[in-house]
């Protein structure tokens, strides 16, 4: 069964950078779509990034396109998610999830699905805060 265990965050000033990493154990991740998640307290899980499998590019949602962008490193079974021009608004827990890569794009392409959901993928890590001063 994929485990996946995130870990890189932090706290950061308002304006700097960081990068979350996503660790997968119990299967190779180049053959899952990844997805990268931010929730805080009373909301719903926002979909932020998402790489294909198999080297099959990456998008993130608009709001957040211009700072975010997520990568992988199929030989270390590790998907990135790199954040600049950090904002207080983007502090929260940080959740990586997983998909089977096939299914994940045809999915999307089936329901003509816009933006990123969390229903899209069936397996999650447990979190890592993100704290983002002024």
């Amino acid at each position: 069964q994929l485990k996946l265990v995130e870990s890189g965050g932090g706290s950061a000033q308002s304006g700097g950078s960081l990068r979350l990493s996503c660790i997968a154990s119990g299967g190779t991740l180049k053959y899952y779509a990844v997805g990268w998640f931010r929730q805080v307290p009373g909301k719903e899980r926002e979909g932020l990034s998402a790489a294909y499998s198999e080297n099959g590019g990456s998008f993130s949602v608009d709001s957040v396109s211009d700072r975010f962008t997520t990568s992988r490193d199929d030989d270390r079974n590790t998907v990135y998610l790199q954040m600049n021009d950090l904002k207080p608004e983007d502090a929260g827990i940080y959740f990586c999830a997983a998909e089977p890569g096939s299914w994940f794009r045809q999915k999307r392409i089936r329901d003509n699905i816009v933006g990123l959901s969390a229903s899209e993928f069936g397996s999650w890590g447990r979190g890592t805060q993100v704290i983002v001063s002024s």
